[in-house]
């Protein structure tokens, strides 16, 4: 994490130079919004959210070392900062309050005023309904061959994760990759303000966040923000067999468009995919005439597109050939599709953190494709609004075709049974549960090493519980 100075916190949250004499100028260590990740001269935020208000948390904060904090209201017994005093700063003794109208916003704030600080730095934002995280992780791996690069971590890509991330941007940083999610129409623009991408990808349009946006097209139009938020001389690497995120080229201010793609009218294009099970994926690498051979460790023949977009944001920040295949092979790139060792010898793919018809089919595709008998245990797809009963009537369909058991979790989990059965998958090999014991249970009494288990669901499922509950207890 960088070190911000007071002088620079209070000039993003006044949005003009505000000088602090040396005497009271103070550096803090780290942003952080939970009380509990405070170490000593950390700067805390509190954010009111649905079910706590960080302002609960003030003297907690304090007391575990913080220097200073970002408030909505004053906090009695602390040294208070406000613009109505025009942030007067003398003589101060930590710790100190910042006192805003909105603590989210004085966060983004600070976090776009210290991006613009670190302008020599060049921003990746990467968005789309399926592949975010994993393409994000592979494209870090790839410029980080050549470049100090930070990434986003875990799931900080909405407007709280994305500043705190860029506030960690340090003078010797020399590339961010920065996952962008949004739920609405104008919250990818919102962060691509904060953030300044110089290229931008974007990996498809499916119905994820259906339920709030209504249609396809306006999925379309929020994602399409972060291209048209690029400057001329930026970049935009766009999935060219997606239909809808091809059209964003017409879109984007930026000079240079990438497509990349398994079709034959793409920029990068990959073919003689050759699936690996376990060990990841050969394809070749077709580029101006070029024929390359790549490998990378993601799992699964739907993976090559992920391998595409971070070799064609490899291409348009001037790696070389060499240094693009070292990155795509990175085994510490897989952050889905996990392959762990699980109870009694078996082999358990983690691919709990989220879920949507398009990643569960690709998913099944994979597990049809290794040795073994193949369990499936799918939990509910959230947030697919009017495609919600097709969506997981065509993953039962495909569980159908591609597994020896299954398993469901969830009110909508059993519309996947029930499709299942309607396909003609026999009825004892279907367990429609709305319980994650019984679920650990029945599944631990048949395990044995020529079983594989594939785990997915929504976030919101807390489907890793059912992955703990099957590991090896020395690998949990």
């Amino acid at each position: 994490m960088a070190l911000i100075r007071l002088s620079e916190v209070l000039t993003g949250l006044a949005g003009h130079v505000v000088a602090v004499s040396s005497e009271a100028e103070m550096i803090f260590r780290d942003v952080v919004i939970d009380s509990r990740m405070v170490t000593p001269g950390s700067l805390f935020v509190a954010l009111r959210g649905e079910h706590q208000d960080g302002h609960a948390f003030v003297s907690d904060a304090f007391a575990r070392g913080a220097a200073g904090a970002i408030v909505e209201r004053p906090m009695e017994g602390y040294v208070t900062l406000s613009s109505t005093d025009c942030w007067q700063v003398a003589d101060l003794h930590q710790p100190i309050c910042m006192l805003v109208p909105d603590a989210m916003s004085g966060l983004q704030q600070i976090a776009a005023h210290w991006r613009r600080l670190h302008a020599k730095c060049k921003v990746v934002g990467i968005t789309g309904s399926v592949g975010k995280t994993t393409t994000k992780e592979l494209v870090a791996a790839v410029l980080s061959r050549c470049y100090e690069t930070v990434k986003s971590e875990g799931n900080y890509n909405n407007e709280i994760g994305l500043p705190l991330t860029l506030l960690g941007l340090a003078n010797s940083t020399e590339r961010a990759v920065l996952e962008m999610a949004m739920y609405d129409i104008g919250e990818i623009a919102l962060l691509a303000n904060i953030a300044l991408p110089d290229v931008g990808v974007v990996t498809n349009v499916g119905p994820t966040h259906l339920e709030r946006l209504g249609t396809i097209d306006r999925i379309a139009q929020a994602k399409a923000e972060l291209v048209q938020a690029l400057p001329v001389e930026g970049a935009a690497v766009l999935n060219g067999d997606d239909p809808r995120v091809r059209a964003m080229a017409a879109k984007t201010p930026a000079r240079r468009v990438l497509t990349y793609g398994l079709g034959p009218d793409v920029d990068l294009r990959a073919t003689d995919v050759s699936v690996r099970g376990l060990r990841g994926v050969d394809f070749i690498l077709h580029y101006e005439g070029k024929a390359l051979p790549a490998a990378t460790s993601l799992l699964g023949q739907h993976s090559v597109e992920t391998a595409l977009a971070a070799a064609a944001v490899g291409i348009v920040e001037e790696l070389t050939w060499d240094e693009i295949m070292d990155g795509l092979a990175d085994p510490d790139a897989r952050v889905r599709l996990q392959p762990v060792r699980g109870w009694n010898g078996s082999t358990i793919l983690d691919d709990s953190y989220n879920a949507s018809p398009a990643s569960t089919g690709a998913a099944l595709d994979f597990l049809a494709e290794l040795p073994g008998r193949k369990i499936a245990v799918l939990g509910d797809m959230l947030e697919l609004g009017s495609l919600e009963t097709e969506g997981h009537w065509q993953v039962g369909r495909k569980a159908a075709e591609t597994v020896t058991t299954l398993f469901t979790l969830g009110a909508l989990g059993r519309i996947i049974g029930e499709s299942a059965l309607d396909a003609g998958m026999d009825r004892a090999a279907v367990h429609m549960a709305e319980d994650k014991e019984a679920i650990i249970a029945g599944i631990r009494e048949v395990l044995d090493p020529n079983h594989v288990v594939l785990v997915k669901g929504s976030r919101g499922m807390a489907m890793e519980e059912i992955v703990a509950g099957l590991m090896e207890e020395n690998e949990k």
